[in-house]
């Protein structure tokens, strides 16, 4: 009886051991199967677009705040900040190129540096909505849920991030035990000016804080990153620091916006919050789960056809978007696109202005050949433009000098002779005619206009200058209240700009 029982326990004991084996070498082979958070399915979160009626009494933002507080979560992050200290960019002692290009920081090495924001949860699996800036260079994400001891942090990692939209989507990687609540989406394009929202989020700290307000404004562009906007939903429900990714409720509790920034001289609200609209985020979340945000990009800098002066561009109205630079490779200089060319229709549709122009092209898939209506001094013609994809990391912006206060023929400029020397040190062909701007005074028509130190005109409402004498007399040749047309060389890019002449 006694072997019956050692034989029995010895096979058991051979099964546990097999069995342990046997999921090492799965684990090390990756041949596990994935775990119940990694095979749920995800489906984008219908969005209710039932008008918005119906009467609003003292109990309204009470039972919102009662029913939705639940799934708005405290985001705690560690990241890297970098320190800067100024340096000189040259490292020389020539006084034409500090003017020009002045100083820029030099870095140090990045500390860690905690910092707090909102999120909300999207679906029971564990994804969370937030701002992109919340997490971005985040070496740490912990999640605090409502109603939790604040010692209890889940981490969380981050799935997907987009700038433009400063939208970020991350999954619990701690899960608790219980089921989780998520967020039930409205119907964006609904809301109007007006209209009650509310928000829920952690400002300076403060875990779960309700504010209340209306909608004051829709579709308000907002400069998400450099040379470019999102559309926001406006309003004046309070949003502070640490609000940033929490959600922007409409009267039935639905997330109508994701709360992103306030407009401020200070560290407070003051009733001018922006929300991305949820209808814009939800039609990414697809893309945010797999990592990577794709959008359409030609590759041009695009500017308002002056009011007073379209018809000097040979156009009807001023209606469509004014060419002021073109990536050279890029999509739009491959199809022949030039600065100074209007662009007047995207893929047969006429544009309205800079923005239309914008949204169509990013909205547009990559890869696919669009069809671009300009017009070229006057001239009609069309261009067939394959779009490429747009990189947000990639897009740089010349850094804007420093210069001194002084006018030069109304248009608040200096200009000087382009020698070869200064040619080499700006980055273009020594052969290279034109005038080089030394000065830009600051509030003037020229600055406002976008041109810089380093800035070489080659021509002035068409006509070619070489030299600085040639640059002035043209520009004095423009009556005061009338706009040049200017067309300069930027390091390898040339950029079209119009400056109106005081």
């Amino acid at each position: 009886m006694s072997k019956r029982r050692n034989t029995v326990c010895s096979a058991a004991l051979i099964a546990a051991a097999s069995m342990a084996l046997g999921m090492v070498i799965a684990s090390q082979l990756d041949l596990a199967p994935a775990s119940s958070a990694q095979t749920q399915t995800f489906t984008t979160p219908p969005m209710n677009s039932a008008p918005l009626n119906g009467p609003i009494d003292a109990g309204t933002f009470r039972e919102i705040a009662r029913t939705q507080t639940d799934m708005v979560v405290n985001i705690r992050v560690e990241a890297e900040r970098p320190r800067d200290e100024s340096g000189d960019f040259f490292g020389d002692d020539d006084d034409l190129f500090r003017r020009f290009f002045g100083p820029r920081g030099r870095q140090r090495p990045p500390r860690e540096a905690p910092s707090a924001g909102t999120g909300f949860v999207i679906d029971a699996s564990g994804l969370i909505l937030t701002n992109n800036h919340v997490v971005e260079n985040a070496t740490k994400i912990e999640i605090d849920f409502f109603g939790d001891d604040e010692r209890d942090l889940y981490e969380a990692r981050v799935l997907g991030r987009d700038q433009l939209t400063d939208s970020a989507l991350l999954e619990l990687v701690d899960r608790p035990d219980w089921e989780l609540p998520a967020a039930t989406f409205g119907d964006s394009s609904q809301m109007a000016s007006g209209d009650w929202v509310m928000a829920i989020g952690n400002p300076f700290g403060l875990g779960h804080t309700v504010t209340v307000g209306v909608i004051s404004h829709i579709g308000r562009p907002f400069r998400s990153v450099p040379g470019r906007s999102q559309e926001m939903l406006q309003t004046d429900a309070a949003i502070n620091p640490g609000n940033s990714g929490g959600p922007l409720l409409n009267i039935r509790g639905e997330v109508v916006g994701m709360n992103t920034a306030i407009v401020s001289d200070r560290q407070a609200n003051v009733g001018v919050g922006f929300a991305v609209p949820i209808n814009t985020v939800r039609d990414l979340l697809e893309e945010l789960r797999g990592g990577r945000v794709t959008r359409g990009v030609i590759g041009v800098v695009i500017m308002p056809v002056p009011r007073d002066d379209f018809e000097q561009l040979g156009l009807a109205n001023a209606d469509g978007a004014l060419v002021q630079s073109v990536n050279p490779d890029g999509p739009a200089d491959n199809a022949g696109v030039e600065p100074g060319d209007v662009i007047v229709a995207y893929d047969g549709e006429p544009v309205g202005d800079t923005r239309d122009v914008q949204n169509r092209v990013v909205a547009t898939r990559p890869g696919t050949t669009v069809p671009l209506d300009v017009v070229r001094n006057g001239e009609p013609l069309t261009l067939d433009v394959t779009i490429g994809e747009l990189d947000l990391d990639a897009e740089t912006r010349p850094a804007v000098a420093d210069a001194r206060e002084e006018t030069s023929e109304g248009f608040g400029i200096t200009v000087r002779d382009l020698t070869p020397q200064v040619a080499r040190r700006l980055g273009v062909p020594d052969d290279t005619e034109g005038a080089v701007v030394a000065d830009v005074q600051r509030g003037g028509t020229a600055a406002a206009a976008g041109m810089q130190q380093g800035d070489i005109i080659l021509r002035v409402n068409g006509a070619a200058v070489a030299t600085a004498s040639e640059a002035t007399a043209a520009l004095a040749a423009v009556e005061s209240g009338r706009t040049a047309f200017l067309l300069v060389q930027r390091g390898d890019t040339r950029v079209f700009l119009q400056v109106r002449k005081e």
